[in-house]
């Protein structure tokens, strides 16, 4: 019998398939490493956990390397996926666990698969990706001044990956009452107030 995935798995093909039709295909050819569903289905989430990364590390250069390691680690154990879960929060929570342990690193410190640089990128125009970096950019310095940590990676999820409230509570370990809910209240609040200062100081300097 061949399976509906193994009849789009071509490189154009794969690209219409969903990401548990990619998980599924990645599991049948996991003795040979999963191939270029595998890379595909990373490839799909290398801009996700780059911006995962800068949620909790500031600078560029560090969210990069990260973001590099934790595709590497999730092609590594894959088999650790469980099935029936989503593969998005399952990343997700190797990337949380990888920047936890580099910035723990950072405090002590007082500061063969696959290669992630071979991953694709998807065939949208170079420059509408250099001006969704440029964007994400600013709002990443926007959250990084006015939000706590556990507050940017709240709304990340909700407003990049579309996570349903619930799971950000989860996948957060927010113990509060209200869960991620009150977290994304307060972290909007902050975000229109920062907004309106910004507005008005503009509107003072003839910007």
């Amino acid at each position: 019998m061949v399976h509906r995935a193994d009849k789009a798995s071509g490189p154009a093909g794969l690209s219409q398939l969903s990401d548990e039709q990619l998980v599924a295909l990645w599991r049948r050819k996991a003795a040979t490493g999963g191939g270029p569903a595998a890379a595909e289905l990373l490839g799909r989430y290398r801009m996700r956990v780059y911006r995962w990364c800068r949620s909790y590390v500031t600078d560029h250069d560090s969210a990069l390397d990260l973001a590099q390691d934790t595709l590497l680690k999730a092609y590594e154990d894959f088999g650790s996926l469980r099935q029936g879960a989503r593969f998005g929060t399952w990343l997700f929570v190797i990337v949380r666990n990888k920047c936890l342990d580099e910035l723990k690193k950072r405090r002590i410190r007082g500061t063969g698969g696959i290669d992630p640089d071979t991953l694709p990128t998807g065939t949208r125009d170079p420059e509408e990706i250099w001006l969704e970096q440029l964007a994400f950019e600013r709002f990443a310095t926007l959250l990084d001044t006015v939000l706590a940590p556990v507050e940017k990676q709240a709304l990340s999820l909700r407003c990049f990956e579309r996570m349903p409230v619930d799971a950000i509570t989860a996948v957060l370990g927010i113990d509060a009452p209200s869960g991620a809910r009150g977290v994304l209240q307060s972290a909007r609040r902050k975000l229109r107030a920062a907004v309106d200062r910004d507005d008005v100081g503009g509107q003072a300097t003839g910007k």
